[in-house]
């Protein structure tokens, strides 16, 4: 990896672009054409033909079919435009591989940083211009988020909870696993709580240190270095004290939960997505749609870590039989999850699997019976839903200019996702 090299050749790639929006002299908004071979409408899960769009600044300002009075135009006329796409679950900070687990002692928190941009890249130009990252290590994906919004540094829109929730030995214990000298007794500062003023303090911890949401990991996990991944690791209590916290600081919770008891627990508390939700049953599907939380999926992962489970050392010992049990369900729930209408929305988990690849998520998706327009409606208006912003994952007058383009049609192959040719993020070329 070479970072320098990625943006230079970024910062070359939008210098070249004479069409990249902007501002003109004198301070007016500039204007752009793109001319779309075809177009698809989010909203109405449709297709549609021809059309035009005009970016000004960074927003649409016209979508039409009528061809403009101008020559100028960014020509995609042999390719399919659609809103930029979104994931819901990523951790930009890492990338499995087998020295992953001694990072921990090994990078400083500026190397994350610095990586954590290259992998953001990665993901940006593979057409993801919003991401949510459910939880990272020393707030570096809030420092970035914060980066790109002040234009200092390339990179998708982030939404970031900085460190997840966990209690003492779950799975997002920062200590798991290591000696007794280093182990400590961390608590709320450090996202690990015990009792209900622990999860009150462990989210106003996290408000302060500039969250957008809360991460709680409900019950145990797959590379975490302990025994269990299903087993409840929050008790209801704690969960409602975590979630009714969050929701006065205008904060959403998301659950990372494999297991069925943590999974109930946190729908009957009130939590707005279900991570991975591996062992989901028709009673938890259920309480999904009464309650109308999200699922994200995150298949990908799943097929990841069951492939890395075979290869002797890639995992520590402790991960190796909850990959085997768990990676390879996921995919299946996923599908009866889309057959009993639970809302999907998008996530990859990337971060495990490789950034970059995260369009290779809607092939397991259509794989598993998830019609493809719908798996795009789950990556685009229901993330957007999600996230509670109306500005994103539609192409329309008045909204955020998040637009990307592939040659064909990815509503009769969606595999086309994997490689976006054209990436436009708040107005700006990124992929061209």
């Amino acid at each position: 990896m070479n970072i320098t090299k990625t943006t230079l050749a970024i910062a070359t790639l939008i210098a070249s672009t004479a069409m990249s929006t902007g501002f003109a002299k004198g301070g007016t908004a500039k204007s752009t054409w793109l001319h779309c071979g075809s177009l698809i409408d989010t909203q109405a899960g449709e297709v549609l033909g021809e059309h035009f769009i005009q970016i000004t600044g960074n927003k649409v300002s016209e979508v039409t079919t009528d061809k403009p009075a101008t020559n100028s135009f960014i020509d995609l006329s042999n390719k399919t435009c659609l809103p930029g796409l979104m994931d819901m679950h990523v951790h930009l900070d890492g990338e499995m591989s087998p020295t992953a687990y001694v990072e921990g002692f090994t990078l400083n928190p500026a190397d994350l940083a610095f990586r954590a941009q290259e992998y953001g890249m990665r993901t940006l130009l593979a057409g993801f211009t919003t991401v949510r990252n459910p939880g990272d290590s020393y707030n570096v994906t809030i420092s970035l988020r914060n980066a790109i919004n002040q234009g200092w540094v390339d990179g998708p829109r982030i939404y970031s909870a900085g460190k997840s929730l966990a209690s003492t030995g779950g799975h997002a214990d920062p200590t798991n696993g290591v000696n007794a000298k280093l182990m400590g007794d961390p608590g709320p500062k450090e996202g690990v709580v015990n009792s209900v003023e622990d999860a009150k303090k462990a989210v106003r911890q996290r408000y302060k240190e500039g969250a957008d949401f809360i991460k709680v990991t409900a019950t145990g996990g797959v590379l975490s270095l302990a025994k269990s991944g299903q087993n409840p690791q929050l008790t209801l209590e704690e969960l409602k004290a975590i979630i009714d916290t969050a929701q006065d600081y205008g904060m959403h919770v998301a659950a990372h939960a494999h297991g069925k008891e943590g999974m109930l627990r946190a729908i009957e508390a009130g939590i707005t997505s279900i991570e991975h939700g591996t062992y989901m049953d028709k009673e938890v599907m259920r309480a999904m749609k009464k309650n109308g939380t999200y699922y994200v999926p995150t298949v990908i992962a799943g097929k990841y870590v069951a492939e890395k489970a075979e290869i002797d050392g890639f995992f520590p010992e402790i991960v190796r039989p909850k990959a085997r049990a768990v990676g390879p369900l996921i995919q299946s729930t996923f599908g009866e999850a889309y057959d009993y209408g639970v809302k999907i929305a998008f996530g990859t988990d990337s971060g495990v699997s490789a950034h970059g690849d995260n369009g290779k998520e809607f092939e397991y998706m259509v794989e598993a019976g998830m019609p493809a327009m719908a798996a795009i409606r789950s990556a685009t208006v229901t993330s957007a839903e999600l996230l509670a912003n109306d500005q994103i994952g539609v192409i329309a007058k008045g909204k955020l200019a998040d637009i990307i383009a592939v040659e064909g049609n990815p509503a009769e192959d969606i595999k086309l996702l994997q490689n976006v040719s054209f990436v436009m993020k708040d107005g700006k070329i990124y992929k061209q």
